[in-house]
Order: C-alpha cells, then sequence, then structure tokens
C-alpha cells in the first residue's frame, strides 16, 4: 500500500503484523536527517573535525572501507583523550537542530505507529540523540526510555517504551553514560560476541516480533552486527519471523539493492533517493502518513473493508494486492470487519464470493491465523479459503461413532457475517449455481438465515410496504427474489438440489434384495435412492441473438436444471432385476412408483415444465411400451418404466385392481399418467372402448391430435381398434375425419401448409386404425381413399417411425439409412467426419443430435473429426460454435485449450467473424488459466480486432431499444471478450509497479485506445476497469491513451463508458487521483449520466475527499459536492456514516480530524438537500462518533428531520449507550427523527427508559413526554 505518490509500498503482510501489534520498528541514523543530524560516516567526519585532526593512514583505510566503528576504535587509542574525546565530540556533534521545519515529525509519526492498540509503546533505536524525547514533548506522546545496557525483555508482557539499544545520550554531561555508549568496534565486540546482552536482546526480539527496519544503509555496520548475531542463531535451526527493512535505492538500482537485502536476510521495501543525497522525503512523509491514518483508525480491518468493499476482485500488480487486504481484514476473528463488510452499502458484489472468498489462498503457515495451531511438520499441499477452512478447536465437531442429529461444524463470526452478505444476493441465481457446485448442502445457520429473510421480505410484500421493499432495492438490487428465483430457493431450502459428491448405492440395495426380498426397510430406502432431484448448471449464452435485460420469464433463463434422481446410473443398476423374485417384489411397489412419479412431475410444474397438457416425459421417454427408441438418456424415466412394469406385473395377480389403477392415471392432472392410461388401454381387456374413446375426445378431442400422445394413441387404434362397437366407431371416425383444432398449432403456419398438416395427420390416424382389423366406415374409408390417391408417397412405416413425434437414429440402429429426428453421432471417426458436414434437415423444429455431447465426453473424437475437416479447408460453423461452447465450459477449456488452439488460429477470416461470440468467450475462458499457447491467443485477439463487426452489443431493453449500459454491453461485444482475455493473459505475467506494458501486449491496449474505432468502446471500458494497475505499471502510457477518455470536455459518450468502466470496481489511488484530477471533479457535475454507477462515484468521492489526497483543496471538494443533486448527496451521506462506522475503536480521532472538517468545509449547505433519506445517514453518522456524539448531533442538529423508517437508527441508539452517558443529546436526536410514522421500534422505550434513568429530570420535558406517546401508542 502506498501512503504517498511514488513513496515505497507497504507491503501486506507487514500491514497485517501492525494491524495484529506484532511489529518492532529499529530505527538507524536515517530518520533523524531532517534534524539536521549526520548518518554513521558524517558522524565520524565531525568526531575527526571536533578533535581537530585528520585520519591517519591506517584510519583512512579503515574510513574508506566504511568500517566506521573500527575508524573510532584507532581515534580512541590515538587521541590523548581517548574514549572520552571521542565520545564528547560525538555528543556535541548529535545537537539536534529542531527549529528547523519536519525535524521531529518522523519521530513523532513512529511513537504513534509503534504503540499497539491497548496503548503500549515497543520502539528500538540504536541512535543516540534525544530527538524522540523532543517529538514526544511536542507532540504530547510521553514514553519510558530503556537505555543500554539495562534493557528490558523483548516480549509482549515485560516491554512498553523505547529502547536505545546503543545508550543514549545524558540530558547533562556525564562522562559514565557517555563512557557506555555502543559506538567503537570494541564497544560492538563487548555488546554483540563477549557480553552479549545486545545480542541476546535481538535474538530475543527477532523470535517474538516481526522486526521493520528504518534509517538504515545496506552497509550500516551497526546492521551488520544486528545480522549476524541473528545468522548465528539461525545456524542454530532458530526460527524467526520475516525482516523487513525501508531502504533507499537510486532509480535503476532496484534488483541489485533488493539482492543486496535479501543476502542478510532482510525483505527489503524500497523508495528512491536521488544519487549523492540524503533526500529521504519519500521515507519520512509515508511514515507520518501510515501513523496519521493508523491514528485514525484507516489502516484497521474495518477501514480496508470500507475503502474497498465497492471494487470487484480483480488482478493488480504484486505491490498492489487488494485483494489479500481486504481477505486479511475480513478474517479478522472478532468478525467486526465481516459485519461491516455484510451490511455495506451498496452491498459488495457477489465477485467477492467468485473470485476471492472461495479461491484457496491459504496454506499451512496460514492456520494460525484462523485459530487452528499449525503442526510442526508443514503440510505441503494443505490448501484452503475463507469460506471453506479448518475449524479452530471449540468449533470443530467430537469424532464420533454414533451422531444424535445434523454433524457439522459450527460457524465463527467470520462465517456467520459473510453468510448474511449472501443474503443480500438472494435475487442472484449465481449464488444457487455456486451452491450447487459444491454439494447443495446448506449450514443449518445458514438455511436459517436465508428462510427468515424470505419470511420477512414475504411479509413486507404481504402488508405492501413498498417503500421498505424499495429502500431494499436501492442499497442491494439482488436483494429481493422474483418468483423464479425464489422457486430455485425452494429446492435447495428442501434438499432437493442433488449433490454431486453424494452417492446413494443402488447395487448395494440390488444386493440386499436378492439376499433378504423385499422387505418394508428396503421399499422405504428404494423410495429415497428414486427421490427426484435437481442437477444444476451454468446456463450459456452466447450472445449471437439479440438479448433482453428484461426480468426472466422462465426458469432456464436463470440456470440449467435437469430432473434426475437421488441414485445414478437407475437404468443399468436395474437392467438385470428381471428374475422371478424382483417379478413379485414389483407388485408390492406400484403405489410406492406412482408416488414418485407424482413427486417428480410435481416438481416439474414447479419448474414450470409440466402440466396437464405437457411435460417433458414424450421427450425423454417417447414410448410407454418397451421401445428401442426409448434410450435410457434420463435417469428420472425410469420411474415410468418401473411404474409400467409394476403395474403389468399387478395385473398378472389382480386384473380388476389394475384396470382400477390405470383408469384413475387418465384423471391425474399430468400427461405423463394419461400416456400410461392409453398404454394400458391398449393392453388386451383392460379398459373399455367406450372409456378410452372418451378420453381421446375428452377436450375438443385434444387427446386425439396431441403430438404428446401419438405413440400411445396410435398403439392403442392398431391394437385395440377392432374392439370398437358400432357407435362408438361413428363417433371417434367423425372427429377423426373432422381433424384437429386449430389452436393446437403454431399460429405462423400459411393455410396451404396448415392443410397439409391436417391432411396427413387425418390420413396417419384412419390408416392406423384401419390397421388393427377393424372395417371402416363408409365415410371414414373414402375419405382414407381420397388421400392415398393425392398423397401416394404416404406410407405406413414398418419400424413404426410414424407413431413418434421425436425419432432418434444413429449408426448400428436398424433404419440408420432413413429420416431422423434425434440424430446420433457416429462413433467412428471417418463417418463422424461424414455426419459432420452433412446439411441438417429444414423446417424441422424438434430436430436434435448429440454433437454436444461428444464434444463434452469424447474430446478427442470430436477435436478429431474437426481437424479431418479442416485440412480439407472444411470449417462448419454451427458445429465450430456448439463445440467451443461445450469447450468453454470449466472443466472443458483448459484440455482445450491445449490441443485445439493451434488448429483454431488457422481458421478463416469469414468463420471466426461468423462466430466471434463464441471464439472470444472461449479465448475469454481459457486466458484465465492457460499455460501455453500465448502467442495464439495473442494472435486469435488481433484477429477478433480486425473483424468489421458491429458496435452494437444486441443487448436490449423492454422497449427494445439498446440498454446504453457500457458496462453490460463491454463484457457481452467480442471486443470486450477479446479484451479481458488480453488483460488475463497481461495478469498471468504477475507485472510489477513501473514494468512498462510488454511489447505484446503494448500494442494491442494502444490500438483498443483508438477513439476513432468506434467498437473498440467495449475494450476501453474494460481497460478502464484496470485502470489503477495500468497507472502502475505504465503511468506514461495511461496518461497517453486511456486518461483522456475520461475528460468530458473531449467526448462525454467516451467519458460516460470511461468512467461506468473504472466505477464498476473503483478503488481509491492517491497519485491516480492526483493525475486525473479535473476529470474527476467534472464527473460530480454529469452525475446523472452515469447510469448504474452513479451510486458508487459519490461513495467514491465521498472517501477521496476524506482523504487526505495530495494536491486536493477544500475548495476542490466544496465544488465537486455543490454539483452533485440531491440523490448523490444521499449516497455521499450514507458513505459518510460507513466511513465513520469502519473506523472502529479510531471513531473518536476519525470524527474529529477527517469527518467534522469535511463537514464544515465541504458539505454543501442548502435546505434543498435536507431530506429523511440524508437524515438518516447523518443520524448513524452522529451514532457512529461514539465520545464524541453531542460535537456530532450539534453539527447536523439542523439537518435532521423525521425518518420513514427509523427502527434501525433506534436500534444503533439503543446499543451504542449513548442514551446513557448523553441522555440530553440523544433525546434532542429522537425528537428530531421521530414524528408520528405509523411503526416505530419498540426499543424506542428503551431508549426513553435510558435517558430517564441517566437524568430524571428530562422526562418532563415535552419532546420526552411526546415520544413516550407514541412508543405506549406503538405497544413499546
Amino acid at each position: 500500500m502506498q501512503f504517498i505518490t511514488n513513496g515505497p509500498d507497504i507491503p501486506d503482510a507487514l500491514l497485517q503484523a501492525h494491524e495484529d501489534g506484532r511489529v518492532v520498528f529499529f530505527c538507524g541514523a536515517g530518520i533523524s536527517y531532517p534534524a539536521g543530524l549526520p548518518g554513521f560516516k558524517g558522524l565520524v567526519d565531525e568526531i575527526y573535525r571536533r578533535n581537530g585532526t585528520a585520519p591517519s593512514d591506517i584510519e583512512r583505510e579503515s574510513l574508506d572501507r566504511g568500517q566506521f566503528d573500527a575508524t573510532l576504535d584507532l581515534l580512541e587509542r590515538r587521541l590523548p583523550g581517548q574514549r572520552l574525546a571521542v565520545r564528547r565530540a560525538l555528543a556535541q556533534a548529535l545537537t539536534p537542530k529542531l527549529r528547523r521545519k519536519g525535524a521531529t515529525d518522523t519521530h513523532a509519526a513512529l511513537l504513534r505507529l509503534a504503540r499497539n492498540r491497548k496503548g503500549a509503546l515497543r520502539l528500538i533505536t540504536t541512535n543516540f540523540d534525544r530527538v524522540f524525547h523532543a517529538a514526544a514533548k511536542r507532540t504530547g506522546q510521553a514514553f519510558h526510555a530503556h537505555a543500554a545496557p539495562m534493557l528490558p525483555i523483548p516480549k509482549n508482557s515485560r516491554w512498553n517504551g523505547l529502547v536505545y539499544l546503543h545508550g543514549l545520550l545524558p540530558e547533562k554531561a556525564d562522562d559514565t553514560t557517555l563512557n557506555r555508549l555502543v559506538v567503537t568496534s570494541g564497544d560492538f565486540g563487548l555488546a554483540y560476541l563477549t557480553e552479549r546482552w545486545a545480542a541476546r536482546f535481538v535474538s530475543e526480539l527477532f523470535r517474538n516480533y516481526v522486526v521493520c527496519f528504518v534509517g538504515y544503509s545496506i552497509n550500516d555496520p551497526v546492521l551488520r552486527y544486528m545480522m549476524d548475531a541473528l545468522a548465528a542463531d539461525r545456524m542454530l535451526g532458530e526460527v524467526t519471523p520475516q525482516a523487513w527493512a525501508l531502504g533507499d535505492c537510486e532509480p535503476g538500482q532496484e534488483a541489485r539493492k533488493t539482492i543486496e537485502w535479501e543476502a542478510k536476510g532482510v525483505t527489503p521495501i524500497l523508495y528512491h533517493v536521488a544519487a549523492g543525497t540524503h533526500d529521504h522525503l519519500a521515507l519520512n512523509q509515508t511514515l507520518q502518513a501510515w501513523a496519521e491514518t493508523y491514528r485514525d483508525g484507516v489502516t484497521g480491518k474495518e477501514r480496508i473493508v470500507v475503502a474497498h468493499a465497492l471494487a470487484r476482485p480483480s488482478a493488480s500488480t504484486r505491490q498492489d494486492d487488494f485483494v489479500g487486504r481486504m481477505l486479511w481484514a475480513l478474517s479478522d476473528p472478532s468478525g467486526l470487519p465481516a459485519r461491516r463488510f455484510a451490511e455495506f452499502n451498496p452491498v459488495p458484489p457477489l465477485d467477492w464470493l467468485l473470485d476471492a472468498f472461495a479461491a484457496d489462498r491459504y496454506a499451512h503457515t496460514d492456520l494460525a491465523r484462523f485459530g487452528v495451531p499449525p503442526r510442526d511438520e508443514t503440510d505441503p499441499k494443505l490448501r484452503f479459503s475463507l469460506i471453506q477452512r479448518p475449524a479452530p478447536y471449540p468449533l470443530a465437531p467430537p469424532m464420533r461413532l454414533v451422531a444424535g442429529g445434523v454433524s457439522g461444524t459450527q460457524w465463527d463470526d467470520v462465517m456467520s457475517q459473510l453468510a448474511r452478505w449472501l443474503v443480500r444476493h438472494l435475487n442472484d441465481p449465481r449464488v444457487v449455481l455456486w451452491i450447487a457446485e459444491r454439494g447443495g448442502q446448506l449450514h443449518k445457520q445458514w438455511i436459517w438465515q436465508i428462510e427468515h429473510k424470505l419470511d420477512e421480505l414475504a411479509q413486507l410484500e404481504r402488508d405492501g410496504k413498498t417503500s421498505d421493499l424499495d429502500d431494499i432495492r436501492s442499497h442491494a438490487p439482488n436483494a429481493i427474489p422474483g418468483p423464479l428465483m425464489r422457486t430455485l430457493w425452494r429446492q435447495l431450502l428442501s434438499g432437493r438440489v442433488k449433490s454431486p459428491w453424494r452417492e446413494p448405492d443402488l447395487y448395494r440395495w440390488k444386493s440386499r434384495l436378492k439376499r433378504e426380498g423385499l422387505t418394508a426397510t428396503l421399499r422405504l430406502e428404494l423410495r429415497e435412492l428414486l427421490s427426484p432431484k435437481l442437477r444444476l448448471s451454468k446456463p450459456f449464452r452466447w450472445g449471437e441473438e439479440s438479448e433482453s435485460a428484461d426480468e426472466p420469464t422462465r426458469l432456464r433463463q436463470l440456470v440449467d436444471w435437469e430432473l434426475v434422481l437421488a441414485a445414478d446410473h437407475v437404468h443399468s443398476a436395474l437392467r438385470d432385476l428381471a428374475d422371478a423374485q424382483w417379478q413379485a417384489a414389483l407388485p408390492a411397489l406400484l403405489e410406492d412408483m406412482q408416488l414418485l412419479l407424482r413427486d417428480a412431475l410435481d416438481l416439474l410444474r414447479e419448474l414450470g415444465e409440466g402440466d396437464e397438457r405437457s411435460d417433458r416425459s414424450h421427450w425423454d421417454l417417447p414410448s410407454i411400451s418397451p421401445h428401442w427408441q426409448n434410450r435410457g438418456f434420463h435417469n428420472w424415466v425410469s420411474l415410468i418404466e418401473l411404474l409400467r412394469d409394476a403395474w403389468l406385473a399387478m395385473r398378472g395377480v389382480d386384473a380388476i385392481r389394475a384396470s382400477r389403477v390405470a383408469a384413475a392415471w387418465f384423471e391425474l392432472p399430468y400427461l405423463t399418467f394419461k400416456r400410461l392410461a392409453l398404454f394400458a388401454a391398449s393392453q388386451e381387456g383392460c379398459i373399455a372402448p367406450e372409456q378410452w374413446v372418451e378420453w381421446l375426445l375428452a377436450d375438443g378431442a385434444w387427446w386425439l391430435w396431441a403430438g404428446e400422445t401419438r405413440r400411445e394413441v396410435l398403439r392403442l387404434l392398431v391394437l385395440q381398434g377392432r374392439r370398437l362397437t358400432p357407435a362408438i366407431q361413428v363417433r371417434l371416425e367423425s372427429a377423426m375425419q373432422a381433424g384437429p383444432p386449430r389452436e393446437m398449432f403454431r399460429g405462423d403456419l400459411e393455410p396451404d401448409e396448415w392443410q397439409d398438416k391436417v391432411a396427413g395427420l387425418v390420413w396417419l390416424h384412419l390408416a392406423k386404425l384401419s390397421t388393427s382389423n377393424l372395417a371402416l366406415g363408409e365415410t371414414a374409408a373414402a375419405r382414407l381413399a381420397e388421400l392415398s390417391r393425392e398423397h401416394p408417397q404416404w406410407q405406413l412405416a414398418t419400424n413404426e417411425q410414424d407413431e413418434f413425434l421425436v425419432w432418434m437414429s444413429g449408426t448400428g440402429d436398424p433404419d440408420y439409412k432413413e429420416r431422423r429426428d434425434v440424430d446420433i453421432a457416429p462413433r467412428r471417426r471417418h463417418e463422424l467426419v461424414q455426419w459432420l458436414v452433412k446439411p441438417r434437415p429444414e423446417r424441422r423444429p424438434f430436430y436434435e443430435d448429440t454433437w454436444r455431447d461428444v464434444c463434452r465426453t469424447r474430446f478427442f473424437h470430436s477435436l478429431y473429426a474437426l481437424c479431418d475437416l479442416a485440412h480439407q479447408n472444411v470449417w462448419p460453423a454451427e458445429r465450430w460454435r456448439e463445440a467451443l461452447q461445450v469447450w468453454s465450459e470449466d472443466g472443458m477449456v483448459l484440455r482445450s485449450w491445449r490441443f485445439s488452439a493451434p488448429l483454431v488460429q488457422n481458421m478463416p477470416g469469414t468463420v471466426v467473424q461468423e462466430l466471434a461470440h463464441g471464439v472470444t468467450w472461449w479465448l475469454q475462458a481459457a486466458s484465465k488459466s492457460i499455460d501455453r499457447h500465448d502467442a495464439i491467443l495473442l494472435h486469435m485477439c488481433q484477429r477478433v480486432l480486425d473483424l468489421p463487426l458491429d458496435e452494437d452489443s444486441g443487448i436490449r431493453g423492454g422497449d427494445g431499444e439498446p440498454i446504453r449500459q457500457p458496462v453490460t454491453e463491454a463484457i457481452n461485444h467480442p471486443i470486450g471478450l477479446a479484451t479481458q482475455a488480453l488483460i488475463n493473459l497481461w495478469f498471468r505475467g504477475a507485472p510489477n509497479d513501473g514494468d512498462r506494458l510488454t511489447g505484446d501486449i503494448g500494442p494491442l491496449f494502444t490500438r483498443l485506445c483508438d477513439v476513432r474505432v468506434h467498437r473498440f468502446r467495449h475494450g476501453r471500458v474494460l481497460l478502464a476497469s484496470r485502470l489503477i494497475a495500468l497507472f502502475r505499471v505504465d503511468r506514461p502510457w495511461t496518461e497517453q491513451h486511456l486518461l483522456p477518455r475520461f475528460d468530458w470536455t473531449i467526448d462525454p459518450r467516451e467519458a460516460k463508458a470511461a468512467w461506468e468502466g473504472f466505477l464498476w470496481s473503483p478503488r481509491l489511488y492517491p497519485p491516480l487521483l492526483l493525475a486525473f484530477k479535473p476529470q474527476f471533479l467534472e464527473t460530480a457535475r454529469h452525475y446523472g449520466e452515469l447510469g448504474e454507477h452513479a451510486q458508487q462515484f459519490a461513495a467514491f468521492l465521498t472517501y477521496a475527499a476524506l482523504g487526505p489526497v495530495d494536491g486536493y483543496t477544500t475548495e476542490d471538494w466544496r465544488a465537486a459536492f455543490g454539483a452533485l443533486p440531491q440523490k448523490g448527496l444521499k449516497e455521499s451521506a450514507q458513505a459518510l456514516a460507513q466511513a465513520l462506522e469502519g473506523a472502529a475503536d479510531q471513531r473518536e480521532e476519525y470524527w474529529r480530524n477527517r469527518v467534522q472538517p469535511f463537514w464544515q468545509g465541504v458539505w454543501p449547505k442548502s435546505r434543498d438537500f435536507a431530506t429523511p433519506g440524508i437524515a438518516e445517514s447523518l443520524t448513524r453518522m452522529c451514532i457512529a462518533a461514539g465520545t464524541e456524539f453531542p460535537a456530532a448531533l450539534t453539527a447536523v442538529l439542523d439537518w435532521l428531520q423525521p425518518i420513514a423508517h427509523p427502527h434501525y437508527v433506534i436500534h444503533r441508539l439503543q446499543e451504542s449507550g449513548l442514551c446513557g452517558r448523553f441522555p440530553d443529546d440523544a433525546l434532542r436526536l429522537l425528537a428530531a427523527i421521530v414524528h408520528d410514522q405509523p411503526w416505530i421500534s419498540p426499543e424506542l422505550g428503551q431508549c426513553l427508559d435510558l435517558i430517564a434513568q441517566a437524568d430524571s429530570t428530562l422526562a418532563q420535558r415535552t419532546n420526552y413526554q411526546r415520544l413516550r406517546v407514541h412508543a405506549r401508542r406503538q405497544g413499546e
């Protein structure tokens, strides 16, 4: 984290250790340069000058080698005054120039930084001067000094003070104290080698703390002695925490300096100092800024959450791991930063779950962070994430043979708060998919949270509280699930989603059946094994066709789902159960199978794909009677086959009961049961002809003509038509000659097309009836003969194909040469090649084939076939589109890229253009994790940029017009997808600050910034979303090519796109804020043009103004906030409250140093902006001010007014304890915000009780009595 422009970048690990109170700053001579004091060499030179002598030859040699301690040792031996002569001169040379500007600022900053949250000071210096004393006196930071050799034990419980490791100059002349200073090589030998008191202190220090050296040069003799002592301990097997050093270097010498420092066992944090100077301003300002923000709690964990919650987790430079910083903050065991995250407004994006929280970023060394003591032996394979990690001892479940209920770990405060955050995303299908991918089983606490929230939202809807619901949506757009999402949540909460990690064992059940026969226990277990479940997966959308941004109307627009059974491979598992034992058991299973099938169909109905007239059964099981068209691709239809077999078995032992069961099937409200009833009617002597004809002619003869029942109806006519009585035959033939009702078919059929369809269906039904050995009536026979003459090509199929709405055929099937509706891809390579180029049939809306399954399950088979075609210069676009879609899936993308990329790069340009969405989607998916073919990725992206693509993304709103949402359009356009692939490839190289853009990536990024090419705007939006990383890596390029796009005066449309891209994932970076200051401030005047990202801008502007940010004045901020509309100021007030709440235990300081100056000097002072929404945020801000509550209330009181929904702020006031500490002010606050609201929190009465207990006289005030009456009216 860079605290100042061009300053050293403090690593997250050091920030974390400092926040945890584990850092000790070790200060050298460099920190005293601002006070005019010299370094070690300058001190030696000054001692020679004050003694009126020059170095001897041997002293000169030692001095030139940088052995300053040895030089002084030689000098002490030579001078008549010996030790005292040197030391008195030293004392004179170390007189600080305290009147200099900033002389003590660095020391004051270190005194502040070195105190932990409990106020204990742990600071060490090897300097002798008393500048720390001067700084402490100036800033009121008194401390206890420990001067060598009387040192404390460097452990937490025994140390509170500043250690002068090598001694401290006395306030008055004292030769004894001067004599104890560790200055010469002899002194160092005693301290570190002979008596070893300094070595022991340093060794113990390094064992217990993370040390950060400040003010030392790489060749400092003092540093050498300390590190030599530490190296000796390490040779004896001591393990010590990492040591850091804030070190200077000349520009361009970073690599060499890093190697030199690391050779000493220290990790450097470098900053630039010009050659030949002692200008350490970057170091001094960094320490001061760090101390200032630490004082305010800004770098506390809650503040880190507030700083980054608006951003989306994305890659950045090595020095800018803000994702790691956020994860560190959220992992605090108190759960308070996680709570701040969960309650943040607007709600942090779900990307944090998908891209950060679920990533296995942690290893064995991180166990202690989560309260799990690590074993001494490191487990190199251990990887875990923030939301799936080892549990600490108090939360871990006991190991047991028997459990009385659900056994699982308890949640800690962190997990509970992250779950609360996810509950604010209940309308986002990605949450459901993420859960399903990880097993689908929710923790009991999360189930309670979700159900509680669903109940709460439903109650608000029933009560008609639209304003409450709108308020929820304003902070969390996906907080309120729509009807389709509620359906998905019902499935999850009821355990209806199938877990990929649980395998119910049907084979074990089979073995028990053979061993024990069918028992009640086995029957119940079979019901569990065959219970219907859902398998969820991500929907895939190419964006090739026009998309809509409106509310989805079908569940499959949110997720892809499949109806399955709890057990897998049911077909194969039960296939061989055809023995007498199974046949004898089947009748007893009929009721169970019927209930299970009813459950499955009820589930289909709830998901919007099942009712009395339609369900999936005719697709998934084309024939109720056994037929080779029943491929068994879908497990759930085993329930239909099992019910059929159980019914047939029952009919063998009790025909009357079987007939009653079959007759009842037709009355059930599902197509599948009607098909079963018609199948039963086709069995000899089961259903009377009068009954089944009545079924066929019901509802306007719907079931006679429905395509979904065609197979069963035609089988029934063939097998039972001869049983018709004359009267029934006349009715049936009349209905057949009348043809199907027009409403059964598509409305866009042409008249002649409709007549052909009717004629064909009439002919088919009459022809099938005639094959039953029934003599057709005169008119029916004449009609059949007429149609046969007019269409001599119409012949009944010998394989019954004409009875099927869907017909599947493939290599090896009896009719492979004939017409097919579901085409099964051949298994042989040369046959597959021919099959792929075969034209697809036209005007066959229900045509399907299995090419996608081949691409998914037999990858190399599909690839080799496409490769063979490519060698013939044949590139079937539609087949490639489907292959790329499958190959973009998570489990396929790496393998497909490895073996397919060399082929795809040779794809002709016309094909690439036709498949632009498919190709770029695949490139973007592959770029996230590929480890080869980088050049191919670059080449393919270059080709995509060359394509003359339409600028329009094709996404439309409800009015049919483009949505004008730059980010949404960019991430769905081929140019945006190609840009994202390039960005991913760039970040995979882990760029460092100042690296500059590589020769491969840079020209492509530059080309995307060409505003003359309008379609490249989609790429510029995504580059803008990575503005900070680009700025850090290559500032000159960014300033030349990207920052001008943010200028509203140059091109407003470009500026809108760039700003929305940046605000998609905004973060504060002071150097960038300074670089685009005019554009940033001007954007406040264009708040209304920022669309869905305006809210982020208002919050971002507020956090920046709370700064401090170099280069901005109060007048700058005042003008910007003055340009915001009322809606923007409402968001700003909310951000203001959250910033103060995020300052945690430093809220009072943050109020005084940040918020109060902002309120007084920046906030627009106009009555037009005094609204209930702003008043609510200001109320929260007052409560968050802690002991500064009275001052905060006084500052904003004139802005307060009754709040529409004050229950939350009243709750915060009640739990804050402020009613008891500041009763008068608490009463003033309540009187301002509560006024006859229709619903009030019962905690209002509790607040009033606390106020009266603290000051009984307040109960006599008019405003108190008014509030008391109001509370009583609400039932307190």
